[in-house]
């Protein structure tokens, strides 16, 4: 017999299932609303329009003041043909990069040499695609100048204009950021204690895979907030930003292998091997933890040794970690849809199993529907071109913080959600007690059977069972 510490879930009415969703679609929209009306995300300054001569320009400019809480810097150009009936072109054309960083003295130190990059102008009758000139990870410098010239443009027969942006994270949205990361981390570790508080009377051996998870998951949506994220206004280094990238992919990647497990757990009863059970899930989901890290540390190694570095200068590797990356997404979608169908195929008549099996399924689908349309409208149709990883951190629509807020809102209160349901009711105790009494003893085989079926299926209530099955014990004690 397999026993098991019992879950809130099981305790819970329709109506109280309708409260958990709309508690959960409340808190999330109160974030929405706190991102749309936050300041803006990214703050610009535009140096004007500059006629761009076919054979040679070049142009020396400073960087707005800077200080920690701008995070990072961005230069970027946007070219404008002068001629009004022009069609849809394209033009290789060379951008070289010098950048210096200027101390409180004024005095400039060269942060790197000249870097000459090959990039390709596209334009369109009305404007042209936006070219990152440089991108800075993290500020050591209070102020950058920097000179950039262009060169092979000689074939191109009208005059083009150009304008250079600086974009930097707001410093007001900073401020966001740390309180709103500082209350969800304070919320997450209080969740997490009175999670693991709710269940301190059972045996670790008689929780259940989700409860399991949910102890795993807790803590790595801890670190998925970053405690350490002031460290980024306190140590001008790259270090504190890799750390919240690496936490970022450990915890989404746990979040992925929990999907897995649990529902093909919920149907497998007894001991779940290694081998067997946890191996192939590990497999896939290490494949993408693998690729993103990996992505991320590319970037900010070749981002460290030059600043102009994109994606498109090693457009050959990068197609080649972009489709196998794109290949185990597939596998993995595949395989979870094969373990949601067969789940629900084999549990649909057994009703505890079911009722865990539809409500995860109704809750992550509502998640996965809101993430969807939160990555459509921060990065459009086309976050899987080549240039993607380069641009990601720099595309926000309407430059507003509700998608970042938004996202982040939506993984904590769906983990809380969990968290709630899966802990055991206050009389779960009271319950296992009943069990463990030979007068109420209800052995079956499976997790159903064993918290809370018995012979008398007809009775719906816990407290109705015991009743029932003491009569029955007392009228036997009478006739002996």
């Amino acid at each position: 017999m397999e026993r098991l510490a019992p879950m809130r879930l099981y305790s819970l009415s329709k109506r109280h299932f309708v409260l958990v969703f709309v508690v959960f679609l409340v808190c999330f929209a109160l974030t929405v609303f706190i991102g749309v009306a936050g300041p803006d995300c990214v703050v610009t300054r535009t140096i004007g329009w500059l006629i761009l001569q076919r054979i040679y320009l070049a142009c020396v400019f400073c960087s707005p003041p800077l200080n920690t809480y701008n995070q990072q810097l961005w230069l970027t150009c946007v070219m404008q043909a002068e001629h009004s009936n022009i069609r849809d072109f394209q033009q290789p054309f060379e951008i070289n990069v010098e950048l210096k960083g200027v101390v409180h003295d004024a005095t400039e130190v060269p942060i790197n040499k000249m870097h000459q990059k090959l990039r390709k102008l596209d334009c369109s009758p009305t404007k042209c695609e936006e070219i990152i000139v440089l991108h800075l990870g993290y500020l050591n410098y209070t102020q950058y100048r920097v000179k950039v010239s262009f060169g092979g443009l000689e074939n191109i027969t009208y005059d083009l204009r150009v304008k250079f942006v600086w974009k930097t994270y707001n410093q007001t949205f900073s401020q966001v950021e740390i309180w709103f990361r500082f209350v969800f981390v304070v919320l997450t570790f209080m969740v997490t204690c009175m999670f693991a508080h709710s269940l301190r009377k059972f045996s670790m051996r008689d929780w259940g895979i989700e409860q399991k998870w949910m102890s795993i998951l807790l803590p790595l949506l801890l670190l998925y907030n970053d405690p350490f994220f002031p460290l980024s206004f306190l140590v001008n280094s790259w270090f504190p930003g890799t750390l919240d990238a690496f936490f970022q992919a450990l915890f989404l990647s746990s979040l992925l292998l929990f999907w897995l497990c649990v529902y093909h757990g919920i149907r497998v009863q007894g001991e779940r091997k290694c081998l067997t059970f946890y191996l192939p899930k590990l497999i896939i989901v290490g494949l993408l933890w693998l690729s993103a890290v990996t992505l991320g540390i590319w970037q900010t190694v070749n981002e460290l040794q030059d600043p102009t570095y994109q994606y498109k200068v090693d457009i050959g590797n990068f197609q080649g970690m972009k489709v196998f990356f794109l290949v185990v997404v597939a596998l993995y979608i595949l395989y979870l849809i094969f373990l949601v169908v067969r789940a629900c195929s084999e549990l649909k008549n057994m009703p505890y199993s079911d009722l865990r099996l539809r409500f995860l399924t109704a809750l992550t689908f509502v998640v996965l529907v809101i993430s969807v349309v939160i990555l459509y409208l921060r990065f459009g149709a086309k976050a899987l071109q080549n240039n993607f990883v380069a641009e990601l951190s720099t595309h926000y629509q309407n430059y507003l913080p509700a998608e970042f807020l938004s996202f982040y809102g939506l993984l904590n209160f769906y983990l809380y959600t969990l968290a709630f349901v899966y802990s055991p009711s206050k009389n779960a105790l009271y319950d296992i007690q009943l069990k463990d009494n030979p007068a109420f003893s209800m052995l079956n085989d499976s997790d159903d059977e064993v918290i809370y079926r018995s012979d008398y299926e007809d009775m719906p209530l816990q407290n109705g069972r015991a009743i029932k099955a003491t009569a029955k014990y007392q009228d036997e004690s009478d006739s002996d």
